[in-house]
């Protein structure tokens, strides 16, 4: 059985952790793959997508999908997942906060991803590092957060914190 190769970008918000990720992917292949896992909750976060369609070029093979990365081919592929946070928030909301339910879907799902032969680039956030969420449902999003970069942590190869555009390799 293949087994994919993993690396973790994290980082605050706009620490660089995207334009590392895809400088990486770019150094690794020619044609790498960027999964967009973000939905489009309104007229701001828009933007935010349409700014990081303008960072990519036609080097670049584009999917878009919110939560079952692994029903992706992604055989021989260098591929950002783009990110980890959103593809969270897409579970978590749609399983009402059930924290338990989501960390099992996703390591799941993050099982079955990673049994394919692809080098797999994750970007998330760090959001321990970050506010105390002040209400129940913020709470318990930060713990799936922490759990699902922990998760993702202990298998990955190559782990780089971003802080304010600097990669700081960690494993």
């Amino acid at each position: 059985m293949n087994q994919a190769t993993m690396y973790l970008i994290l980082g605050g918000v706009r620490s660089g952790k995207s334009a590392y990720a895809m400088q990486l992917a770019l150094r690794l292949a020619q044609n790498p793959v960027y999964i967009a896992t973000a939905r489009v909750w309104d007229d701001d976060f828009k933007k935010r997508v349409e700014r990081h369609k303008i960072g990519r070029d036609n080097h670049w093979r584009t999917i878009e999908e919110q939560k079952y990365l692994s029903k992706l081919d992604l055989d021989g592929s260098v591929v950002v997942v783009d990110c980890v946070t959103l593809w969270l928030t897409n579970f978590f909301t749609d399983a009402n906060g059930d924290v338990e339910k989501v960390v099992r879907t996703i390591q799941i799902e993050f099982d079955e991803l990673s049994k394919q032969n692809a080098t797999l680039i994750f970007v998330s956030n760090e959001v321990g590092m970050s506010i105390h969420n002040t209400t129940e449902l913020g709470r318990k999003f930060a713990d799936a957060q922490g759990w699902i970069n922990q998760y993702i942590a202990a298998r990955a190869s190559k782990i780089i914190l971003m802080v304010a555009g600097i990669p700081v390799p960690i494993k």
